[in-house]
């Protein structure tokens, strides 16, 4: 894929606005919305069981994460998934903390069968636990001893659910279960502020709400999101993660065609 493909998809974001209906938890609410504006989308959270499925309907993408579920929102989630099916929205799902407990677990095995997913974006040990794969899991990080074959793994979910996986990490894997990416993009500072990841999810959520091809978008938000967080993080050096994360959200709305075709780094996988 050209890297200048990846800034057609960023330029697509920002004339579009899509609209991104975000089902997400009460932790990350007021970031992701934050994070939306700034890059370009329009960000809508809506949860009431009445609305989600009109909501869901006219949004460009439909985000569903699990940080802080209750049985109303998992409710909510699978009304608003169908609506999403039923006039073609792109889902993302973040199964955030899947393994962690029965629960969690169970949740997000049942959302990916009664809705079709588009993407799932998870670090690895969640999305091993979604496919039935044990996979050690610390409240909602991954644990210690995940250090497997995320490439693999990555290419089995996708192909059991059939969507485009994102497995986050040291290094990132973006696979459809026949093509496959490492991205090499990031900073090791966005492990200490809470919401990256959830943040991560509604922007790939922008992204497939105006581009069709899917590994391409999805490739394309994580390498802007990537190299707004190496942006931040070069500006606020040494300030730590408060000024970090506030840095970050002005890159979102800086990052330039420059600075994708610059510092893009990624590499397709041959397998």
């Amino acid at each position: 894929m050209e890297k200048n493909s990846l800034y057609e998809a960023l330029e697509k974001v920002r004339k579009v606005n899509p609209l991104v209906h975000n089902i997400t938890n009460v932790v990350v609410t007021n970031f992701t919305a934050n994070g939306l504006l700034a890059l370009g989308a329009s960000p809508v959270m809506a949860y009431a069981a009445e609305e989600v499925a009109d909501m869901a309907k006219i949004a460009s993408s439909l985000v569903l994460n699990i940080g802080t579920l209750n049985p109303q929102t998992v409710e909510s989630m699978i009304i608003a998934g169908k609506a999403a099916n039923e006039t073609t929205v792109p889902v993302i799902f973040d199964p955030v903390g899947a393994g962690a407990t029965s629960y969690r677990t169970e949740t997000a095995q049942r959302i990916m069968s009664e809705v079709k997913v588009s993407v799932i974006r998870g670090n690895a040990a969640e999305i091993a636990n979604v496919i039935g794969e044990k996979w050690e899991i610390k409240g909602v990080d991954a644990g210690t001893t995940a250090n497997g074959d995320t490439v693999t793994l990555a290419i089995k979910a996708a192909q059991t659910w059939n969507c485009v996986v994102v497995i986050t990490g040291k290094e990132d894997v973006v696979s459809d279960g026949e093509t496959t990416y490492l991205v090499c993009n990031g900073h090791p500072i966005m492990t200490k502020v809470t919401g990256m990841g959830c943040l991560l999810t509604s922007v790939i959520g922008a992204f497939a709400g105006v581009e069709k091809d899917l590994i391409q978008a999805t490739l394309s938000a994580l390498t802007f999101y990537e190299i707004a967080a190496e942006n931040a993080a070069a500006q606020t050096a040494e300030m730590g993660p408060g000024s970090f994360q506030i840095e970050f959200l002005n890159q979102l709305a800086l990052v330039s065609s420059d600075d994708i075709t610059s510092h893009a780094s990624f590499t397709k996988v041959n397998r």
